[in-house]
């Protein structure tokens, strides 16, 4: 029986959270013997969008075989600018509550002029290459659920309607994720 694609984790713009999903699941995910990469937090102090998306390509081609893409708000725009570059076998991607970018953000968050600078912006919005699940909120702070679900529809992605989670993260009440878990069995499926 082959070996399941390795999971790829691409975190936003935080830094190292111990209570997130993104790190409970590495740690989940390890102790059932899957194997895990993870692109390391780089926090919001260097907004560099390429810089990013070199750090998610060194990380996946530092793996063999498949991979299975789990980001999560700004990673998920890192992915989809990776998108166009790379080369690697990718079965699917979870792209969860991906921000909205073109829309000024809530305080503490970087401003659009910022992004733009940073070569986040234009998001693109061209197909993705492989199977992906946007799982998108009703009450982000970060993006309107129909912003995200245009998101969706341009990267001819399934939409999943999380319900009110917020972003998704400590701050928004959540921290363990498990439905990460079926998400990531059905993306690593063969198709």
């Amino acid at each position: 029986m082959p070996c399941p694609p390795t999971v790829l984790i691409v975190p936003g713009l935080r830094d190292a959270v111990a209570g997130h999903w993104q790190t409970l699941l590495a740690e989940r995910l390890r102790r059932q013997g899957r194997p895990v990469a993870e692109v390391p937090p780089m926090g919001r102090a260097d907004l560099d969008c390429v810089a990013r998306v070199a750090a998610v390509e060194a990380v996946a081609q530092a793996v063999t075989g498949p991979l299975v893409i789990v980001a999560h708000s700004a990673g998920c725009l890192a992915v989809v600018h990776w998108a166009r570059h790379t080369q690697r076998v990718v079965h699917g991607a979870l792209l969860a509550v991906p921000p909205d970018f073109d829309t000024p953000m809530p305080t503490g968050y970087p401003g659009i002029d910022a992004l733009h600078a940073a070569g986040w912006l234009p998001v693109p919005r061209h197909p993705l290459p492989w199977r992906s699940t946007v799982a998108a909120s009703q009450d982000d702070p970060l993006a309107s659920f129909d912003r995200v679900a245009g998101l969706a529809r341009d990267w001819r992605a399934e939409l999943v309607d999380l319900g009110a989670v917020g972003h998704l993260n400590p701050a928004s009440g959540h921290g363990d994720w498990p439905r990460a878990d079926d998400f990531i069995a059905a993306l690593s499926a063969p198709h």
